[in-house]
């Protein structure tokens, strides 16, 4: 049965610069409408501009023109960047739309009706940039604790809304709806701040310091304060945007997704907003994490904010696209660069996905005839099945679980998808159909290993079609699947093995193109030459696949005896295991290497648990000079197989005493 699924961004600043920022929210909040759509909800997808405040009319008077028409100026490089993103926003608000001030003020009065605004006094540190005011306990030495710029004090009349008098009810709700407040250590956050006394929240500004903003109804001398205007903005679209007034058919929100730094106005301010109007409140409100770029914060001063515009021009959308999700757990911080863009580039999409699709159409237009052959199920053996069982598993299970509104784990879900993709290039290899194409017996056995490996992008092509939608679209005409996007394809289970028999494949481009890393000039800034394709080395036609494995891969970079010597391999047995903290990838393990213990720092940490580890004998670097990681000396290298990611560890299948050399 469809369900109704209301998303939103938070409403972006109009004088920002698009940045990694922005698209990152916007992109996360897109897979997730497109998802719910695949699965037949009711979907409404919202993003928008905050166009009020102070900000924006000192903006405006400094380029000497009107407060509206540099709104009407900049909107645009957000519409278009949403556009070029393959963004599917349902709704898009401004904050000076009509419809939005007028359900503002209404409100507002509704507000001032119930005695839960009052005008007073106010002698505070106001932060211009914020546009809030701060306590003298907050303010160190004249400096905004939040953007750390200087503030001024002022002392005026304001209006307040008596937010403080629903502190126990919204704890009481956060308590009792442990799904309110996404990821649990913000949620932690949120409580820590309410154990301090809730403060009134001033709602006005006077219109002699701030003249750009929403008229009090009730008070025609001061404006709404910026905060009580933007947050109104996720119930007021729904009465104006939809063809018909939907706030009974999308409210409550199922999902806020908003950036850390602004949880607290969500979880409080708007949260006791909505208490005082009778509002039902969101369902959940995601606090994801910050970017940095090699590693430091991005601003406009150090000249490192990233421009998705520029990325994209250089890598393409999806891969921009599967970067941000992949790269780091949602809710968690990431560092972004672009070498790390690159080896994402070059081993999952093009290495991974683009290898299978290439070498699987390949395969099928010369054994063949370029058309899906029907597959024997009575040749088919455990491979085939755990192909089958990992396909199903990934759209019936894997999907819905990691992207639950509670959850939302991006990055989980595309390892899922990976390890499909990661066992169908093994399944060809496994299977080698070239070395079945040369007996004539076996020819029932190379059609249904070629039916199966379809299959699987068939499979695939599903699961990315909310991450990657042009990459999904690409896949969907060269293996012939008619599939139409735009129609709930997951509404019901996908069933293995009704891929159509006798369609025609028709190989293409490449799916990604893999990029050579020596392309990055000293400034760090993509060149576009040099590109190879995904399709260069293993996707050439099937013969060379044939010969690649029949002849081995070609040796680089050899090294000869008496360098290989010098590196002393070890068997180690794992005492204790710890995470280091504050990393989600790097683990502290106690271990035994005959001699003596060592502690060794492992970047495992996505693929095990500490308590996995614990007792397992594995391969260490045992004469690595000690470095230290996240300030934890490491004396040795634990080793371990895979590109990008930890696919596995090197352990020893029989009993070998800790300490014994590695020959």
């Amino acid at each position: 049965m469809a369900q109704s699924f209301y998303i939103t961004t938070p409403i972006y600043y109009v004088n920002d610069v698009p940045h990694i920022g922005h698209a990152y929210t916007t992109i996360a909040a897109d897979v997730l409408a497109r998802f719910r759509r695949l699965q037949g909800d009711d979907v409404f997808f919202l993003t928008g501009l905050d166009e009020h405040g102070q900000k924006v009319q000192q903006a405006a008077a400094k380029a000497s023109i009107a407060p509206q028409a540099h709104c009407d100026h900049l909107t645009p490089q957000f519409q278009d960047l949403w556009e070029k993103l393959g963004i599917t926003n349902n709704g898009f608000i401004r904050t000076t739309d009509q419809q939005h001030q007028t359900i503002v003020k209404r409100f507002l009065q509704s507000l001032y009706d119930k005695d839960l605004i009052y005008q007073a006094e106010y002698t505070g540190w106001y932060c211009t940039f914020d546009e809030r005011f701060w306590t003298e306990k907050d303010v160190e030495a004249g400096i905004c604790p939040d953007c750390k710029r200087p503030v001024e004090q002022l002392s005026e009349s304001n209006y307040f809304f008596r937010m403080g008098q629903f502190q126990d009810r919204l704890k009481a709700h956060i308590h009792d709806h442990p799904e309110f407040i996404r990821p649990i250590s913000r949620r932690n956050e949120v409580l820590g701040f309410l154990e301090k006394p809730l403060e009134d929240l001033s709602i006005s500004r006077p219109k002699s310091r701030l003249s750009w903003g929403i008229e009090l109804p009730f008070d025609s001398d001061y404006v709404t304060y910026v905060w009580f205007d933007a947050l109104t903005n996720y119930f007021s679209a729904l009465d104006y945007l939809p063809s018909v007034p939907s706030t009974t058919r999308y409210w409550p929100a199922t999902t806020h997704l908003v950036g850390k730094d602004i949880l607290t106005t969500h979880a409080v301010y708007w949260s006791t907003m909505l208490m005082a109007l009778e509002l039902p409140l969101p369902q959940t409100i995601f606090a994801h994490g910050w970017w940095t770029v090699n590693g430091e914060k991005m601003s406009k001063s150090r000249g490192n904010v990233v421009d998705p515009n520029v990325i994209i021009d250089t890598f393409g959308i999806d891969s921009f696209r599967y970067f941000l999700l992949r790269e780091v757990p949602f809710g968690q911080d990431g560092d972004f660069s672009q070498e790390a863009l690159i080896g994402r580039n070059n081993s999952d999409l093009a290495n991974g996905l683009g290898n299978l699709l290439s070498r699987t159409v390949t395969l099928i237009q010369r054994f063949a005839n370029g058309t899906i052959p029907a597959r024997v199920t009575s040749t088919e053996d455990d491979l085939d099945r755990e192909l089958e069982a990992a396909a199903e598993t990934l759209l019936q299970t894997t999907l819905p679980h990691h992207l639950h509104p509670e959850r939302i784990e991006f990055n989980r879900t595309l390892e899922g998808i990976w390890g499909l993709v990661q066992l169908g290039n093994q399944y060809i290899d496994k299977t080698a159909p070239w070395a079945l194409a040369k007996d004539s017996t076996k020819q029932e056995r190379l059609h249904t290993v070629l039916y199966n490996a379809a299959e699987t992008l068939r499979f695939l092509c599903l699961a990315n079609a909310a991450f990657m939608p042009a990459t999904a679209q690409t896949m969907n005409e060269q293996l012939g699947l008619g599939l139409d996007f735009s129609h709930p394809l997951l509404s019901q289970n996908i069933d293995w093995g009704t891929l159509g028999i006798g369609t025609t494949v028709q190989k293409g481009q490449p799916l990604f193109p893999r990029i050579d890393a020596s392309i990055l000039n000293k400034e760090s800034k993509l060149e576009t030459q040099g590109l190879k394709t995904d399709g260069q080395e293993s996707n050439k036609d099937s013969k060379e696949e044939e010969n690649k494995h029949q002849e081995g891969s070609t040796i680089e970079d050899q090294i000869s005896i008496e360098d290989f010597m010098k590196v002393q391999l070890k068997v180690a047995k794992v005492l204790a295991a710890e995470r280091v903290p504050k990393s989600n990838k790097l683990l502290k393990l106690q271990v035994d290497i005959g001699t003596e213990q060592r502690q060794i720092v492992a970047g495992i940490g996505k693929k095990y648990d500490p308590e996995q580890l614990i007792g397992q004998t594995i391969v260490i670097v045992a004469n690595l000079k000690p470095a230290k990681l996240m300030g934890v000396e490491s004396q040795g290298m634990v080793l371990a197989a895979g590109i990008k990611e930890v696919e596995g560890l090197l352990t020893l299948s029989e009993a070998v005493a800790a300490g014994v050399k590695v020959k």
